[in-house]
């Protein structure tokens, strides 16, 4: 690679810290089919993203109960039990992440996360409070793959689109930053981020 990269930007969920809705749910809903169905039609993907976009947990929870008041319990579930979906960081990602920073690299974050459950996610892992800063998508009411979350982040973090690189595991985000200008990989491993991140004249 020609580019100098000067910015290193890090997707969260699944990159750093592991996600998985179901896994409390496979406790509250034991019965597969049903569990399945609920995650499916009722406690959505496209649900929970309006949340990462700034809706708030009570209008989320008063919309859904609305269309199926007898899921009261199971909807209000989602939020109370979120702790239990992102249940560890991945270790190796964070060496990289940490060894980056120790060298004094320009790190910052970029995450689709709600306002409130990501201030408690930074409670609980600190190395989410050792880059530069973060771009939530909660707190300014965009989400990636939408280009002009990612132009906001140049914005506020001053850095230069072709010296960034972006590392996310969603291809669709991948090809937002892009978009956008930025160089970025598609996260599928630690492994595979060390030689990506080589391939760009930065070796962890």
């Amino acid at each position: 690679m020609t580019t100098e990269i000067r910015h290193i930007v890090f997707d969260i969920g699944k990159v750093l810290v592991h996600y998985d809705p179901s896994i409390p749910f496979n406790r509250i809903i034991p019965d597969d089919a049903e569990r399945a169905w609920f995650l499916a039609n009722v406690c959505t993907n496209e649900w929970n993203i309006e949340q990462d976009r700034g809706r708030t947990w009570e209008e989320a929870e008063a919309l859904l109960i609305a269309e199926h008041p007898e899921r009261e319990e199971h909807i209000r579930a989602f939020r109370k039990n979120w702790h239990d979906m992102v249940p560890h960081a991945y270790d190796d990602s964070v060496a990289i992440l940490e060894k980056l920073i120790a060298e004094g690299r320009d790190v910052t974050m970029l995450t689709n996360f709600a306002s409130d459950t990501f201030r408690e996610a930074q409670t609980r892992f600190d190395f989410l409070s050792k880059p530069r800063g973060v771009t939530v998508s909660g707190d300014i009411g965009l989400i990636k793959p939408d280009v002009a979350i990612y132009e906001a982040h140049v914005k506020s973090f001053g850095l230069d689109p072709a010296s960034t690189i972006f590392i996310d595991d969603s291809l669709a985000n991948v090809e937002g930053a892009k978009a956008a200008g930025w160089n970025a990989v598609h996260f599928t491993g630690a492994e595979k981020l060390r030689s990506d991140l080589a391939a760009y004249g930065i070796e962890v």
